[in-house]
């Protein structure tokens, strides 16, 4: 970069610095005070700042766009008063609920940040276990979406049709690998900053721990003593959760290359955000230009992941295994969440809109898109007719299709892998969207009660999980 660049270059960066600072409340500056004060501590002092590198996880929600406009600002103001400043990384998990709008609201706050051309600034993605350079107009991944899909088909099955087990588990297992691959590629990272509650962050945890026990795995009493022996643990959490879900099916990832630094220091900036409303803080929507999106998964609740699409399954559930109506079950989800949906100022419309026909068939592609799935092998995954030797089996044929019933023992021996005609094993696969294999193998396996009593044959409403676990960023909200 030649002087007159350079030179050119920082002036542009003081008026995104002024421009910045100017949405920023009284309290905000003080916040912004305190975060320059911690940051610089961390490095070791002033002259030190300048090698070092902090990541920030973004998923596009709140929490995460505030973070960042934050973290942005500390990283311009130190610039400003010393030859160098720090480094900052930024991260997103790529995942099947992750929609064009999520991808375009994320690309929007960087070009806000003025990201894009500055070198001390890196933007990267997780996309099916590869670390790639952000770009929002890139294509969802085939074989990383097919992969999630049938993984979380897999889920729901081994949990008789769980809505949350189903939509939330395969993000939340992927934090693991997610969290080592960004802290140690490239030479890795210094510090973790987050803007998320202890709160929620023991959340996640406590969900994580609570998949793994659930599915036999076996979880260290003691508490990992340091941020990385910590994501080492979730990867191993998922990767023995996985082997047992698959069984002799499971084919194992590549590794993630040890490397980066081995001390990895957290910063936690929650507490700097107290007394300040974010959702209608000018920081976020006038100069971040942030919305939020009613349509997108926001799995830092996992009660209430994706409004439309829950409220989907539960008319589903209502209607096939509850002998109610299908917006029976639409409104009594939305009568359980219509606080959370208030405080995120959820359309009205939209819900007036997901009980009325046109808007099942709305929610309808909406699950074929998050699945790979048809309505009806959607409804299949809500029996889970093929888990714990086929019990369910015969109520499901009963129920959806009575013209198999005459099948139920050639059916059985199809599942148990004994010689059968080819096209009742094309069938069951047709049926339920899952490879005649791995069907034999739920057929062996015993059903995963994640959260007694919120499998789908139960009448119960599902509740939310307890707090608990280590306090650190997960969500990338």
């Amino acid at each position: 970069m030649s002087a007159i660049h350079e030179q050119a270059m920082n002036y542009v960066y003081q008026q995104v610095q002024q421009r910045l600072i100017g949405y920023f409340t009284r309290a905000e500056r003080t916040a912004l005070q305190l975060l320059i004060q911690r940051i610089v501590v961390a490095a070791g002092g002033m002259e030190q700042v300048g090698d070092y590198k902090v990541l920030v996880a973004h998923g596009g929600g709140e929490v995460s766009s505030y973070t960042l406009a934050l973290l942005r600002a500390a990283q311009l103001s130190i610039a400003g008063r010393a030859p160098r400043t720090f480094q900052l990384r930024v991260a997103t998990l790529r995942h099947v609920g992750m929609t064009q709008q999520t991808l375009d609201t994320i690309h929007r706050g960087y070009s806000q940040l003025f990201f894009h051309d500055d070198e001390r600034v890196e933007l990267l993605m997780v996309e099916n276990e590869q670390v790639l350079p952000f770009n929002y107009q890139r294509p969802a991944s085939t074989p990383g979406r097919e992969a999630s899909q049938r993984k979380r088909l897999m889920i729901g099955h081994l949990t008789c049709g769980d809505v949350r087990a189903t939509l939330c588990n395969d993000t939340y297992l992927a934090l693991g690998d997610f969290y080592q691959r960004v802290t140690a590629w490239g030479g890795g990272v210094h510090a973790l900053v987050s803007g998320d509650s202890a709160r929620k962050q023991g959340q996640l945890l406590a969900w994580l721990k609570k998949t793994a026990q659930a599915a036999g795995v076996t979880v260290p009493t003691g508490k990992p003593t340091s941020l990385n022996g910590l994501f080492t643990r979730m990867d191993e959490w998922s990767d023995d959760f996985y082997r047992d879900l698959y069984g002799e099916h499971y084919v194992p990832k590549a590794d993630v290359s040890p490397g980066g630094y081995r001390h990895l220091a957290y910063i936690g900036i929650a507490d700097l955000f107290e007394g300040i409303d974010r959702t209608c803080a000018p920081l976020l929507t006038e100069f971040m230009a942030y919305t939020p999106e009613p349509l997108g998964f926001h799995f830092s609740h996992p009660t209430f992941a994706n409004p439309l699409l829950m409220a989907h399954l539960r008319g589903l559930q209502a209607e096939c295994l509850r002998e109610l109506d299908y917006e029976e079950g639409v409104q009594g989800f939305f009568q359980q969440a219509q606080e959370y949906l208030r405080r995120r100022q959820f359309p009205e419309e939209l819900i007036a809109h997901a009980v009325s026909r046109e808007g099942r068939v709305s929610s309808s592609n909406l699950a074929q898109q998050f699945f790979g799935l048809e309505e009806s092998q959607l409804i299949c995954l809500l029996f889970s007719p093929f888990i714990h030797h086929g019990e369910g089996l015969e109520g499901y044929l009963r129920q959806c299709h009575p013209g198999m019933l005459v099948a139920l023992p050639e059916l059985h021996k199809v599942l148990q892998g004994k010689p059968a005609a080819e096209m009742l094993q094309q069938w069951v696969a047709d049926t339920s969207g899952v490879p005649l294999p791995l069907l034999q193998h739920l057929y062996r396996k015993r059903p995963v009660a994640f959260v007694p009593g919120a499998g789908a044959h139960s009448r119960r409403h599902e509740r939310p999980m307890a707090a608990g676990g280590l306090a650190f960023q997960l969500s990338g909200r």
